[in-house]
């Protein structure tokens, strides 16, 4: 028989110690949170050391700034550009009409792709046009949409949205074909209508496979809408480049080409905080 102080003390031991799947839970989420702060810090080493290393190679001449520039002649044009140009102006206009082109696309492109479910025949008859469409290089139409729409705004939004909705469709399309069949045909023993199994397990079922391709069609959309701006424009960073390429102005080239990657990071970034905002709960 164990006195009492010693089953006190038994006592108090088994209250200190804390479950096993806790303390295993926290280590997993302390490496992860390390891991997170350690990517951080690395990608930041790295930009920082490609920026340096460029700057060096131009100083000591193994690179032409002529053709290469440097990073500290790119901040000082880009600064006159935003000061006494249109850049943050052209900015604006690029990042808009991708925007644009991307949200229509992508809406109007699940809404295809979701709408095979209702009727086999009708996705019979439309996937192989849907395939032929998407193997054509739409970046081709390019010149007959500036010439059917103009060199306004319109022609840059309808190439960024050309870009994306035929990807979201076959993505959604996907995600119709890869539903569980049984799962339907219970509901529908159960006496659940077509729309209900629609929203309730079309629509949830295909979600990933739509949201998977958000990241590809940010970057998509934003091609389309650079080349628009390639072809005939009277605004955006597309423009300003082949402008700056025209006058043999290499730094303001290396502007626009900076400008487009910070421009295509952020947007990737909003891509994947939307990504897990919409698979939040999942």
């Amino acid at each position: 028989m164990k006195n009492s102080a010693e089953i006190i003390t038994d006592k108090t031991l088994f209250q200190k110690s804390a479950p096993v799947s806790t303390v295993v839970i926290k280590d997993e989420e302390e490496i992860k949170k390390k891991m997170k702060q350690a990517t951080i810090v690395g990608q930041v080493i790295l930009g920082v050391g490609i920026i340096v290393l460029w700057e060096l190679l131009t100083r000591f001449g193994i690179l032409d700034t002529y053709y290469w520039s440097s990073p500290i002649i790119i901040v000082q044009t880009t600064w006159i550009a935003l000061t006494e140009g249109t850049l943050l102006f052209d900015i604006v206009y690029t990042s808009g009409s991708t925007i644009i082109g991307f949200i229509l696309g992508t809406i109007i492109g699940a809404c295809i792709g979701l709408s095979f479910w209702w009727s086999p025949l009708y996705s019979r008859i439309s996937e192989p046009y849907l395939v032929a469409f998407n193997s054509i290089p739409k970046l081709a139409l390019a010149p007959v949409l500036v010439i059917l729409l103009g060199i306004g705004f319109g022609s840059k939004v309808m190439l960024a949205f050309l870009m994306v909705v035929i990807v979201t469709a076959l993505a959604a399309f996907s995600g119709v074909k890869a539903i569980d069949y049984d799962l339907e045909n219970l509901l529908f023993s159960l006496g659940a209508k077509k729309h209900q199994v629609f929203t309730k397990v079309v629509i949830p079922s295909s979600m990933p496979w739509i949201i998977s391709s958000l990241k590809i069609n940010i970057a998509l959309a934003l091609a389309g809408a650079i080349v628009g701006e390639f072809i005939a424009s009277r605004h955006g960073v597309g423009r300003m480049i082949l402008y700056a390429g025209q006058i043999m102005d290499t730094n303001l080239v290396w502007v626009g080409v900076v400008a487009l990657s910070i421009l295509s990071t952020l947007m990737y970034v909003a891509t994947v905080y939307l990504e897990k905002l919409l698979t939040r709960g999942n």
